[in-house]
């Protein structure tokens, strides 16, 4: 899989102390509620593992599992599959890998406000600059990344690569 990587984002040393950072915010915010975080499967469980092993507050996990994307591109149809987390009277953190046109997380957060949740925020670990299509931003990102294709730490390419524990570019004619 090295192989295939045209460059190397942000090492797995980088990646832990960026989701440790954030964990503070975290724990500074909700030091006197106790936070739901709801990742979104798959992509989100290795930034998720990484992020509630540095809370140091109590806190809740969920998960749920949504489908946008067909290959690279995102088909601007999301569709949650399942089961839906009980949000009601929460305050709730959606925690995903990669905010790139915004549909899948203003969706989510719309729903869980429309169930009840008293709060929602957004946690993600890269958030993809110049590509959002509808009015969403993150309360709490990472890193700010380029309109690449970019894989590992959990983000994938048709279900591959998400088990690098780096985040890289992925090369172009892996893909096209």
């Amino acid at each position: 899989m090295n192989k295939d990587i045209e460059e190397i984002l942000y090492s797995e040393e980088q990646l832990h102390l960026t989701t440790g950072n954030m964990a503070k915010l975290i724990d500074n915010d909700y030091k006197d509620t106790l936070p739901l975080l709801v990742g979104i499967l798959n992509g989100v469980v290795p930034f998720m593992v990484s992020l509630v092993n540095q809370i140091t507050i109590p806190m809740n996990m969920d998960f749920i599992k949504v489908k946008s994307y067909s290959g690279v591109h995102s088909t601007g149809n999301v569709q949650i599959i399942g089961y839906v987390p009980d949000v009601k009277d929460r305050d709730v953190i959606i925690c995903d890998d990669i905010l790139d046109t915004g549909r899948t997380l203003i969706e989510l957060k719309n729903q869980f406000l429309s169930l009840g949740a008293k709060s929602v925020k957004v946690a993600v670990l890269l958030n993809k600059v110049g590509t959002r299509v509808v009015d969403i931003e993150a309360d709490y990102k990472g890193y700010d990344v380029p309109n690449k294709f970019v894989v590992g730490f959990g983000l994938d390419y048709n279900e591959l690569y998400r088990n690098l524990p780096y985040i890289g570019v992925l090369k172009e004619e892996i893909y096209k």
